[in-house]
């Protein structure tokens, strides 16, 4: 019973809840980034260097392929030949910089508008406490 309670409060700590947001919105943050790479950056630069561009079909056979299986890495995967499909790995790579340079423009805007709200917030002057400004009238009704 113990150990439930201990679980208990240990799962419900702010710290572990905003890890399990941060991780679901990481991954649906993930499918976005995959979207931006496959959808919108990856045919830009296949249109730049003038051509079909496609990492994921980027493979290199490394044993013997039967006749009658097709070069296709889904094919050749089915037919067991060991193949070095170095093509994903570059999306991945590829999308994981891309993810590494959106994150560190959002955590630089972020850093930003925190340093002017805590800069606005050390312009603005606090409100003098009521109990200072009754003595400061009765200070200057006593001076007259």
């Amino acid at each position: 019973m113990k150990m439930i309670q201990e679980f208990r409060a240990f799962a419900v700590r702010g710290n572990v809840i905003d890890l399990a947001v941060g991780v679901i919105i990481g991954g649906a943050f993930g499918k976005i980034v995959d979207s931006v790479v496959g959808d919108v950056f990856m045919p830009f630069v296949a249109w730049l260097i003038g051509g079909k561009l496609d990492f994921s079909n980027l493979f290199i056979v490394l044993g013997t392929a039967p006749d009658n299986v097709p070069h296709t890495i889904d094919a050749l995967k089915k037919a067991g030949v060991p193949l070095f499909a170095y093509g994903n790995f570059l999306t991945i790579t590829l999308n994981f910089v891309i993810l590494a340079f959106i994150i560190f423009q959002m955590v630089k805007i972020i850093n930003r508008i925190k340093l002017q709200d805590e800069a606005e917030a050390a312009t603005e002057v606090p409100p003098t406490p009521e109990d200072i400004q009754l003595l400061r009238e009765i200070r200057d009704s006593l001076k007259k």
